[in-house]
């Protein structure tokens, strides 16, 4: 029968003298479990990170934007955006968009037409509730979502939202300017992947309105979808 090369025939016995390459083979083992480990453990914890993901494009967002404005003109206005994934990593993504708008105002403002145009750029943190994920025994992300969201706590996807970029006409009738504001939204999955995209924003942005430019404030509640 064939035995290990680390063990000593049954029938002698040990001397400390003949014990010695039996201790080297226990620790050649040791070393060798080890250095496994060392290289499995690692590759485990990478493996359950997420993955940076460079232009995904997808999901693609169409909102219809219901917009107040204090400025060029005090009005309520219909917009249109389009936007795209440009770089995702886990729950942080960061969205491209292209926002325009063009109304007709009222009778007290003579009567005229704007256009305007931003692009935008849109990093978001998806499920930033999560991060209150303590104590385990009642966590306080689980009751914020159950009380927000009701049954749908589970499919809902809460995030918060930074924009910035440029408007058109801003500092000047043929120069762009600046446009930043943060956002507060949801995502509800509706249908395989389609999701409803609604969310709140406050802007801050430089327009050129008969022929004076001046900082413009607006709230806007986005309506859309993703896919």
């Amino acid at each position: 029968m064939a035995q290990s090369l680390c063990s000593p025939e049954p029938s002698l016995r040990l001397t400390p003298n003949d014990s010695a390459p039996q201790r080297r083979c226990l620790k050649a083992h040791a070393i060798i479990v080890a250095t496994v480990l060392w290289v499995l453990v690692p590759m485990t914890v990478l493996a359950q990170e997420a993955l940076l993901e460079w232009f995904p494009i997808r999901p693609i967002n169409l909102d219809a934007v219901l917009r107040q404005q204090t400025f060029a003109p005090t009005d309520r206005e219909f917009t249109i955006q389009a936007g795209i994934t440009a770089l995702r990593y886990g729950d942080i993504e960061v969205r491209g968009l292209y926002r325009y708008f063009s109304e007709h105002s009222r009778e007290e403002d003579h009567g005229f037409e704007t256009n305007q145009h931003a692009i935008l750029v849109n990093p978001r943190w998806n499920n930033f509730i999560d991060i209150l994920n303590f104590p385990k025994s009642a966590p306080i992300s689980r009751t914020i979502r159950h009380i927000l969201f009701g049954p749908l706590e589970d499919r809902a996807v809460p995030y918060v939202g930074l924009l910035a970029g440029t408007n058109y006409p801003g500092n000047g009738p043929h120069s762009p300017g600046y446009f930043i504001g943060g956002q507060l939204g949801v995502r509800f999955p509706i249908a395989f992947g389609v999701s409803l995209d609604i969310a709140v924003e406050h802007n801050r942005f430089q327009v050129h309105f008969h022929d004076k430019t001046k900082e413009a404030q607006q709230w806007v509640l986005t309506t859309g979808v993703r896919f």
